[in-house]
């Protein structure tokens, strides 16, 4: 046997030994399992996106001047109740539907990923750095187009202005803190909740108080940036950061029950939509 053979008799008998004895990928119903991702994401973002519409609107009109909360509240759900059809056909809505709908899309989807290549589950849910950067990133992406849109929409009266810079870095701080909050803590925090809930835990896990605890409780942290980010669009040439601090003290309250009153049904109420909805999906696949 010459020596160029045995080179490549020796190269294929390390590649053997190398690759691991049980490499292969979970492909199974792949397709349907990704369909499944999509229609969980989806199933969830139109369940929440009304209120959540109505909401973000409010909290924008209020920064801007244009209208108390209670008001904005109030003209919102009378014209939902009136004529659904303009809420369901606006572009706030829609904008409200591609941000969490592709938020939780980029989140199910890493976990299919995830199952595929390591070869586990499809009902496999995963926690982690990379989940956590995955979804912010999607998020962030999203939430920086529907906030300005809505900054343009509900903001002073006038022809719309360019976001400044200052004001997306402070949204994308606050969507950070968001979303550590509703995909990372509730899977690391549900269990130690469970195992202290006693007879509790048969009525409601503790997987999902903290679904619906975690992101509520991380707006009273990133409310600040949110109103800061508002109050820089609003008033770009302002007083001077005294004045600023006393507009954000003012509205802090407010502003604070309002993105509580949103981020339950968006990551509370819509992540155990999600999290249902895939789980009931992937169990077909399995």
């Amino acid at each position: 046997m010459d020596t160029k053979a045995m080179d490549v008799k020796s190269m294929d008998e390390k590649t053997s030994q190398m690759a691991p004895p049980n490499a292969k990928l979970n492909t199974k119903n792949l397709i349907p399992r990704l369909a499944t991702d999509a229609t969980a994401a989806f199933a969830s973002a139109v369940t929440v996106a009304p209120l959540i519409t109505i909401i973000d609107k409010a909290i924008m009109e209020n920064a801007s001047g244009r209208a108390p909360i209670k008001e904005s509240l109030r003209e919102s759900f009378r014209s939902l109740i009136l004529s659904p059809r303009t809420m369901f056909f606006s572009k706030p809505f829609g904008l409200i539907c591609m941000l969490y709908g592709g938020t939780y899309f980029t989140a199910n989807t890493l976990d299919t990923i995830t199952s595929t290549v390591s070869s586990k589950d499809a009902t496999l849910v995963t926690s982690g750095p990379l989940k956590f950067a995955a979804s912010s990133t999607a998020n962030i992406g999203l939430c920086l187009i529907k906030d300005r849109k809505f900054a343009q929409l509900f903001g002073p009266s006038g022809p719309p202005r360019p976001v400044p810079m200052p004001t997306m870095i402070l949204f994308a701080m606050r969507d950070c803190m968001t979303i550590f909050a509703s995909f990372n803590i509730p899977p690391l925090l549900g269990p130690s909740m469970s195992q202290h809930m006693g007879e509790l835990e048969e009525t409601i896990s503790g997987q999902t108080i903290a679904q619906f605890a975690a992101p509520a409780a991380i707006q009273l942290v990133s409310t600040p940036m949110h109103l800061l980010g508002l109050d820089l669009y609003n008033r770009p040439h302002g007083e001077g950061w005294r004045s600023r601090a006393s507009i954000i003290w003012k509205n802090w309250g407010v502003s604070s029950a309002a993105r509580v009153c949103r981020i339950v049904p968006a990551f509370g109420v819509g992540g155990v939509i999600n999290k249902n909805v895939r789980s009931m999906g992937m169990a077909m696949w399995v």
